[in-house]
């Protein structure tokens, strides 16, 4: 299995890394601003993005990061970061840019483990893990503003137990279903999609699933309203199925239907990917194909005009040989966590000509670039302010923004 290569390279990785996990809890981390001038930013090298901030694992009492996700609060529209631990999800407010405040953690539903994923829908973080019987774990997030004496333990608002452990969580926000996908090889979907109703947050109810593709790494599913009029207004899944591309209407939950599949050259692992926003594109990386093959960190690009007939459109090759990650579109860029070389940016509004260039980075890890599992693991560039939030799976929690 992929995921057992992944668990061997991680901990060599996390084994060489000198991190107390003892070290005490703090507070009020004073951030040290800084621009990116003549390619660093102190000693991270970039280019278009400042240095804000950073929170190292040691502050969260943790071995390594992975997934990660913000929170805006509507009613005082202060700004969190939702940072995936191996042992749990801190909570930390970063609405003062001078001052982060960690104000606590969700502790783990299982033992530690290297992959955890969570999304938010409507004011509560859905969170699931490959521990075995995690479940999916619920938190109001409304409670992060009665917080007085951070650091806190937090305990779970509920806990949804109809599958054990878990490799992804994707949540339609339009309407209000979660599908965790990466379960159980041999579970009921064959570690396909479980469909969960989540209206309700605190009490999610069991709605059916997908299984007909097997197993599905990663998804994006969202209400269409793309070019395709035949699939006007349906809920669409877009499975990353370890070595294809499928499409699926997941409107009935009750009757699922498979569209369509697409592959690509030098398939090695498919991996993870987002819609452009006219949901013309589907953006996907492949997790080893620069492992496997050589290539420069290599970003596909698929043509969903037409759903039943999707066709590859273009690859982009990256200006190092690191590995790609998980990536999201906001506009006319792409948000690509690109492990050891950090945050890459790619400029796609010339994506329908097949002209895709970067437009920045921050690289967390500056020590290489080199293709291994270190360095940045998922990004969230969709709060107003303009932060952007970074999970470093060695370094912890970093917060950059592009250069004024």
């Amino acid at each position: 299995m992929k995921k057992c290569i992944f668990l061997g390279l991680f901990l060599l990785l996390i084994s060489s890394c000198s991190m107390d996990e003892n070290s005490p809890d703090t507070e009020v981390i004073q951030t040290n601003i800084t621009p990116c001038e003549n390619g660093m930013a102190g000693i991270y090298p970039c280019d278009g993005y400042d240095f804000i901030g950073h929170i190292d694992l040691a502050n969260f009492s943790a071995q390594s990061g992975n997934d990660i996700w913000g929170w805006t609060d509507a009613t005082t529209s202060k700004e969190y970061a939702l940072m995936g631990l191996d042992n749990g999800v801190a909570f930390v407010d970063i609405s003062d840019e001078e001052n982060f405040i960690y104000l606590g953690k969700l502790p783990g539903a299982g033992d530690p483990i290297s992959w955890r994923d969570l999304k938010v829908y409507e004011d509560h973080v859905f969170i699931v893990a490959e521990a075995s019987g995690h479940g999916m774990q619920v938190f109001d997030l409304t409670k992060l503003r009665e917080v007085s004496s951070p650091p806190v333990t937090f305990e779970a608002d509920a806990r949804y137990t109809g599958f054990g452990n878990a490799h992804n969580i994707v949540i339609n926000e339009e309407t209000g279903f979660a599908y965790v996908v990466g379960t159980a090889r041999n579970d009921q979907f064959r570690g396909g999609a479980h469909f969960i109703n989540i209206q309700d947050p605190k009490n999610p109810v069991v709605a059916g699933g997908y299984a007909e593709n097997g197993y599905s790494h990663d998804a994006q599913v969202i209400t269409y309203n793309g070019p395709d009029e035949d699939y006007a207004g349906r809920e669409i899944y877009v499975g990353a199925n370890e070595d294809v591309v499928i499409i699926a209407d997941v409107t009935d939950k009750d009757n699922p239907r498979f569209i369509a599949s697409v592959d690509y050259p030098n398939i090695s692992y498919t991996h993870q990917g987002w819609f452009t926003e006219d949901q013309r594109y589907f953006i996907l990386g492949d997790e080893l194909d620069e492992v496997d093959f050589g290539f420069q960190s290599r970003t596909l690009v698929f043509d969903f005009t037409d759903l039943d007939n999707p066709v590859e459109h273009d690859s982009y090759l990256g200006t190092t040989s690191a590995i790609d990650h998980n990536g999201y579109v906001k506009g006319d860029e792409y948000f690509l966590a690109n492990y050891t070389a950090g945050v890459r940016i790619l400029d796609i509004s010339g994506i329908a000509n097949k002209n895709i260039s970067e437009a920045g980075f921050f690289d967390t890890f500056p020590s290489t670039n080199r293709a291994q599992f270190a360095g940045v693991w998922s990004v969230y560039p969709y709060f107003e302010s303009g932060k952007i939030i970074v999970s470093d799976i060695n370094g912890g929690l970093f917060v950059i923004r592009k250069s004024n």
